[in-house]
């Protein structure tokens, strides 16, 4: 199957407060099988301009895998989840990888939540 259209892998990202978020985050988007996989790396230091001021903050980043279809309900549940009110949260197109493991993430995915 090609990585093209409605079936083609994304990878999602978005940073949250601390590990315990990430967790919960993760956890609820795979068990809703709105992700086939999270990965949580911890301790990233964020630079950001926000309200008009240069802020640092120690985050943890979370990418999961899905799919372009599945994204919208992915992002809608994410900013349910999420403490922030503006969350970073993009998406970025899988152009390659081993197909056996794209081929799972969209067999993971459902379509509704």
């Amino acid at each position: 199957m090609s990585n093209s259209g409605q079936d083609s892998v994304v990878a999602v990202i978005t940073t949250v407060t601390d590990p315990e978020v990430a967790e919960n985050i993760a956890r609820t988007v795979v068990e809703e099988k709105l992700a086939a996989c999270a990965n949580l790396l911890g301790s990233v230091v964020s630079i950001f301009r926000w309200q008009s001021h240069v802020e640092r903050e120690v985050e943890v980043m979370v990418i999961m895998k899905t799919t372009q279809q599945g994204f919208d309900n992915l992002r809608r549940r994410i900013v349910e989840l999420h403490p922030y009110d503006v969350p970073e949260l993009i998406a970025l197109p899988v152009q390659g990888g081993y197909e056996p493991y794209l081929q799972w993430v969209r067999s993971e995915v459902g379509s509704v939540r």
